[in-house]
């Protein structure tokens, strides 16, 4: 790996930038490196996820979130990471960066980095996590991760972001408890996209009966109306994170102001609660473990005999062996292990 590459993508050069990203994408020696030499530079942007169901609306509300926040007075610089499905016939991302959010592409404070999910689980592609590496030690200071819209919650988010927001779309009567099953266990913003639909107050007042229901279990839970504003939810920075539950039109960017204040008064919630350093020391422990699972398959492949995988197989399809049985026989197999 070019020191100067790695120098230059330090100050601020797109083209070393795109080059590292390719690199680590492609899971190569440079990349390797490159990771290595970046990691002390990084830990200062401010991730956020946003993931929910397909047709929710992620890619035109991340649209709108970046071009408001490129009107703040800082201006901070944003990266954009849009983990697209894989396609089958390439096993590239369906959508390029060229096709997304054009009307970013001119900023050169907005990177955008497409990429594809290649099967992973839970819709974040393997090397997402690296990607957030690179645009946070060439000094991005937020990191918007859009998921792929799997029609689930995609809890990976969880262990990437600091932040997590969930979008849905208005739905009735039992649309609304199918579709938001289960999201109050990851998100820290709920947004109601499309809010100019039908139905949109409902899910909103059913968003926040459900948080009113589980907020309330606990006398220490802190909770807040839900018409209190967010800022008064950092009065007291020891009480747990109440997500707001927010309506936006993302396409013609109403509710963003709220949006990114709701962004805003998390992260200060974290850094004053102390969770920042909790969420990235999870962030590191997941980080860890993925790294040894995938060194133990290396090892374990490459300690294989030529043949062996495949005959072991053709025995648990004709059903003379377990795959349990398969998976014990082969690790045993293994001279790499």
């Amino acid at each position: 790996m070019s020191t100067e590459l790695l120098e230059n993508l330090k100050k601020g050069d797109r083209l070393a930038l795109s080059r590292i990203l390719s690199q680590v994408e492609s899971q190569s020696e440079a990349g390797s490196q490159a990771l290595e030499a970046l990691f002390p530079f990084t830990g200062k942007a401010h991730k956020v996820g946003i993931t929910g169901a397909p047709g929710a609306g992620k890619s035109s509300l991340v649209n709108a979130l970046a071009h408001q926040l490129r009107r703040q007075q800082d201006a901070p610089r944003v990266a954009i990471i849009a983990v697209d499905p894989t396609s089958p016939f390439t096993g590239g991302a369906l959508l390029g960066d060229r096709v997304r959010m054009p009307d970013l592409q001119q900023d050169p404070g907005v990177f955008i980095r497409s990429m594809a999910t290649r099967g992973a689980l839970g819709g974040l592609a393997a090397a997402t996590e690296a990607f957030s590496q690179v645009f946070d030690a060439a000094g991005y200071d937020i990191i918007l991760i859009e998921t792929v819209g799997a029609g689930q919650a995609e809890v990976d988010v969880v262990n990437l972001a600091h932040t997590t927001i969930v979008v849905d779309t208005p739905g009735t009567g039992d649309d609304i408890q199918s579709i938001k099953a289960g999201i109050l266990e990851i998100a820290d913003i709920l947004v109601v996209n499309k809010a100019d639909r039908p139905g949109a107050e409902q899910s909103v007042r059913y968003l926040q009966a459900m948080l009113e229901m589980g907020y309330s279990r606990s006398s220490t839970a802190g909770h807040h109306a839900p018409e209190a504003s967010i800022t008064e939810t950092l009065r007291e920075s020891t009480r747990p994170w109440v997500p707001p539950v927010l309506k936006t039109i993302a396409i013609e960017s109403q509710g963003i102001e709220e949006l990114l204040e709701a962004m805003q008064a998390h992260r200060c919630y974290l850094i004053e609660s102390g969770n920042w350093q909790v969420k990235e020391r999870q962030a590191l422990q997941k980080a860890i473990q993925r790294a040894i699972a995938q060194n133990l398959i290396n090892r374990w492949q490459e300690g294989l005999s030529p043949g062996l995988f495949e005959e072991t197989l053709q025995a648990v399809v004709e059903r003379k062996m377990s795959p349990e049985s398969a998976a014990q026989y082969l690790l045993e197999a293994s001279q790499g292990l």
